[in-house]
């Protein structure tokens, strides 16, 4: 073996692409830009652009919003909890969390949480702890004797001081004036 011998596994090393090296090169002239004008140049983006037409996306009627904070949970409602309970998959006497709900197959994404519902009905006595439930399966659980804990807690944002910000202090006298207005005594 020489020095000159020694090289590396085929393929083991590939030269970078060189662009603007001649038409021969395959990536010559316009280095595969292809045009001149504002799409040959960097960080420029003509999408939607209809050479004078008023653009698809501006012709078509705006509607809805999305809001892109929103919490996403996975619902699931107490009649499928008490079907689950009768066909013997969970046990009344253990805590439902989230995971229980997962190993169990009633849930498969958990998103941000899992949400109770009150559609059905519950005559177990449960112990359950999840992101959220809705008022009226709240009360059906509390009338079945069980106990209920929700885990969501909402963000609340403050200033740099750690003081509530504007929105939450208008909130708070709102509610203020609400319980006022309730009980004038």
């Amino acid at each position: 073996m020489k020095l000159n011998e020694i090289s590396n596994n085929p393929g083991a090393k590939t030269r970078k692409t060189r662009v603007g090296r001649g038409t021969g090169s395959g990536l010559g002239k316009t280095s595969g830009r292809g045009v001149k004008g504002a799409k040959a140049r960097t960080g420029n983006s003509v999408h939607g652009f209809e050479g004078g037409q008023m653009p698809l996306y501006m012709r078509l009627p705006k509607r809805g919003f999305k809001n892109i904070f929103a919490k996403e949970f996975a619902e699931i409602n107490l009649g499928r909890l008490q079907k689950a309970i009768n066909e013997g998959k969970l046990d009344a006497g253990v805590k439902i969390t989230e995971e229980v709900l997962r190993k169990v197959g009633l849930v498969s994404k958990a998103r941000d949480g899992v949400r109770l519902l009150a559609k059905g009905e519950l005559t177990s006595k449960l112990d359950i702890e999840i992101a959220g439930v809705s008022k009226r399966a709240a009360e059906a659980v509390k009338s079945a004797g069980g106990t209920l804990t929700t885990t969501y807690q909402k963000k609340i944002y403050t200033n740099k001081n750690g003081e509530p910000g504007k929105r939450q202090k208008r909130r708070a006298v709102s509610i203020e004036k609400r319980a006022r207005a309730a009980n004038p005594a």
